[in-house]
Parts: structure tokens; C-alpha cells; sequence
């Protein structure tokens, strides 16, 4: 039997994609490590956003589609909140700097961890975690971002689901177990992995809501952490034991990976942890061109006309406060 560790990344689907960019550099100062199209959608870019490595665990990508792209709905079956990593003593610093942005933040509490919840400008719902954790990967040095402050990465993630005991089944056949109960609202119960590092929790919660609806500002899948192929093909006999239909494994140049869906309507892919980001371009310039598996660089001109326009972040590390403690 094969466990995942945790999350690999989160991916969402967003408007513009320069409103997308500015957001993740600038504001919550994440690297644009991969400039990248969507491999089923070649008029869709894929923005991947993460640490200065864009380190397995750190990363929430996007597709983004138009600023008056269908908008999705919010429901069940979907994920209500993408939670990231920052360290303890952070959030007065973080909660200045979203005002300074002009985002609306709330502080709040739940399983003993301070956090901060807001939306991202397409209404996808966020939070910063203070966190006594390990930063997996390196920093990014031109982050507007002091480097003490830093988002590390995915702390976890909350998913609405009509009846969360299904998915809890799923969860605990590919790795994590139940660890506690809180109340925002209603009922959260946390699964974590109890592996070592970020990325190692699922919280799920009941909704009444309908089934919600694909489009700008929902998740379109959670990704969680294999080792390698050897563990995807594992992780297929066992979702196929919980009755799940994982796809074949597909080569997505910076990691290969596997989805299947579970019963509540959640898109679950699994990951590798290679070959990573440099299999392209250098990581001292990652994202800073458009990038194309070897399959599409014949097509690179037609590609690139078809894409919407983007005017890639520009952020100003020397503009980036000295910052204060909780």
C-alpha cells in the first residue's frame, strides 16, 4: 500500500491572467516559476506560482482564463479554502500588508493555529497559517516579501462536500488519518498525513449548498505528493480498490501525475516529485519566458498569437516593508 505525504499543489482557475499574476507575485509575493499552457487548452495559459524553486508542496497554479470568463459557483464538492504556510510571529505583518493591498482580511483561530482568510480578486478563498515548520524549499530573493515573513508553501487544504464521511474514506486509504474536531461554523474535521514538513492536512466540512459549478474563481483539483511512477501505479490499484477510476499516467513535463475523482465530486490528482522545474530553463530564470513541452514547440508562433494578453509582474523587493511581530 502507497501513502501520499501531502499536498503537491493546488490548482485553480482564475480571470486575466496579468490580474492573476500581479496578485500572487505582488501582493503575496510568490514566484512565478513556470510560464507555461494549459497541455488540454493551448489557447489557456498555466501559471504556476511558488517558491524560489517552485519546490513540490510550495505551489498554486492557475489557469487563467479571461477577465469575463465564465464565472464558476462556489458548492459542494469543491474546495472552500487554499491554506499557505507563513511563520509564527507573521500575521500582524501579513494583515498590514493585505491592507496596504487593499484586501479584506479576517483573524481568526481553529485547531489551536492563528490564520488570516481573505479572497484572491476572483473570490477564490485563502488563508495564511502561522506555522512552526520547516520552509521546504529556498526563498525567494527578489520576493517583495521580506524573506522572515515568506509564504513557505500549501498548509493544507478545506473541502465542502455533501457527506464528508465518503471522502474521509478516501482519504484515509491513500495516507491520512483523523487527528481532531473544530467548529467554524460548522463541524471541521482535520485528516493529516503525519509526515514531517507543510502540506499535511485536509479539513472537511459539511454543506448543504448544491453541487458547485466549474469556472473563474473555484479549484479545479488538489494534487498530492508520490515519489515516483513505481507509487502512481500503486496509487492506482489502490483508488481502484475504493471503487475510484484513476487515469493512465501522464507525462506533464514537470512531474508526471494521475487523477481520479472522488465519490463527493473533488478532483484528486497524484504527482511525482520530478523532474521539476529546471527540466526547461534554469532556475535563476524560471517563468520569465513562455515555456512549451517538446510536443507543442513546433506550434510555439500559432500558440503564442492565440494566447490573451499578459503583462507579467514586476515587483519591487526594495519597496517591501521591514515588516512587524505578532
Amino acid at each position: 500500500m502507497v501513502e501520499t505525504t501531502g499536498i503537491h499543489h493546488v490548482t485553480a482557475i482564475g480571470g486575466g491572467p496579468t490580474r492573476n499574476a500581479a496578485f500572487y507575485v505582488e501582493t503575496l509575493g510568490l514566484r512565478l516559476v513556470k510560464r507555461t499552457v494549459n497541455h488540454d487548452d493551448t489557447n489557456t495559459y498555466h501559471l504556476y506560482f511558488g517558491d524560489g524553486a517552485g519546490t513540490p508542496g510550495t505551489n498554486i497554479t492557475f489557469f487563467p482564463w479571461t477577465d469575463d470568463g465564465r464565472q464558476g459557483e462556489f458548492g459542494a464538492g469543491q474546495t472552500q479554502y487554499t491554506a499557505f504556510s507563513v511563520p509564527e510571529g507573521s500575521l500582524s505583518y501579513w494583515a498590514d500588508r493585505l491592507a496596504d493591498h487593499e484586501v479584506d482580511a479576517e483573524r481568526l483561530e481553529l485547531f489551536g493555529e492563528e490564520r488570516l482568510r481573505f479572497t484572491d480578486p476572483d473570490d477564490i478563498g485563502l488563508e495564511l497559517v502561522a506555522e512552526a515548520a520547516e520552509r521546504p524549499g529556498p526563498a525567494w530573493d527578489a520576493s517583495p516579501v521580506p524573506e522572515a515573513h515568506q509564504i513557505r508553501g500549501l498548509a493544507g487544504v478545506t473541502l465542502a462536500l455533501a457527506d464528508p464521511t465518503v471522502t474521509a474514506g478516501v482519504l484515509e486509504s491513500i495516507g491520512y488519518g483523523r487527528v481532531a474536531e473544530d467548529d467554524d461554523g460548522a463541524t471541521v474535521t482535520r485528516y493529516d498525513t503525519g509526515a514531517d514538513g507543510i502540506g499535511t492536512w485536509v479539513d472537511l466540512v459539511a454543506t448543504d449548498a448544491p453541487r458547485g459549478r466549474m469556472g473563474v474563481g473555484t479549484v479545479h483539483h488538489v494534487a498530492f505528493r508520490l515519489a515516483d511512477e513505481a507509487e502512481q501505479h500503486a496509487m492506482q490499484e489502490t483508488l481502484e480498490a475504493v471503487g475510484m477510476d484513476p487515469t493512465e499516467v501522464i507525462d506533464r513535463t514537470y512531474f508526471r501525475a494521475i487523477y481520479a475523482r472522488e465519490p463527493q465530486g473533488v478532483l484528486f490528482e497524484f504527482a511525482t516529485m520530478g523532474p521539476g522545474f529546471d527540466a526547461d530553463e534554469p532556475v535563476e530564470s524560471l517563468g520569465e519566458r513562455l515555456a512549451l513541452p517538446g510536443w507543442l514547440e513546433d506550434e510555439r508562433e500559432a500558440i503564442e498569437a492565440a494566447l490573451p494578453e499578459f503583462d507579467a509582474p514586476d515587483p519591487d523587493p526594495a519597496a517591501s516593508e521591514a515588516g512587524v511581530d505578532d
